[in-house]
C-alpha cells in the first residue's frame, strides 16, 4: 500500500474494491499468497513452486506484502541465512477470498475448450 515503508502516507479511496485491488496487485502477489496459504515457505521454495518469476520479482513482491501486513519474515541467525515466509493473521483472512477465487477459475477452466492447468 506504501511506496516506501518509512513514509506513512494517508490515502483516499473511491471504494473499498480499490483498497483490495492495491494490495492484490499484479499477477504475483495471490500466487505467492496462495503458496503461503497452508505452510510457511523458504524463498527458494517459492521460486521453484513459481519458475517464470525472477528473483528480484519475487523479493520486491515478498516485501510489499510484508509491509501491507499480509506476510511474516522470519530470519534465523544460522550461517548460511535462513529466511522463512508465512501469511500473518492479516494475510490469513484473505484465504476464503483465495479459495472462491480457485473455484471459479477452476469453474472458467472447464468451460474453457483447450484450457488446461500445466
Amino acid at each position: 500500500m506504501y511506496t516506501d515503508k518509512s513514509q506513512k502516507k494517508r490515502k483516499t479511496y473511491n471504494c473499498p474494491v480499490e483498497v483490495t485491488v492495491e494490495v492484490l496487485d499484479g499477477k504475483w502477489k495471490p500466487l505467492i499468497l496462495w503458496h503461503l496459504r497452508d505452510e510457511t515457505r523458504r524463498f527458494a521454495q517459492l521460486r521453484r513452486l513459481m519458475p517464470s518469476i525472477s528473483q528480484r520479482m519475487l523479493t520486491q513482491r515478498l516485501r510489499e506484502l510484508e509491509a501491507d501486513g499480509l506476510i511474516t519474515r522470519k530470519v534465523y541467525a544460522v550461517v548460511p541465512p535462513r529466511v522463512e515466509y508465512s501469511l500473518s493473521a492479516l494475510g490469513r483472512t484473505l484465504i476464503p477470498i483465495m479459495d472462491q477465487m480457485c473455484d471459479w477459475g477452476t469453474n472458467r477452466l472447464k468451460a474453457l475448450p483447450n484450457a488446461r492447468i500445466a
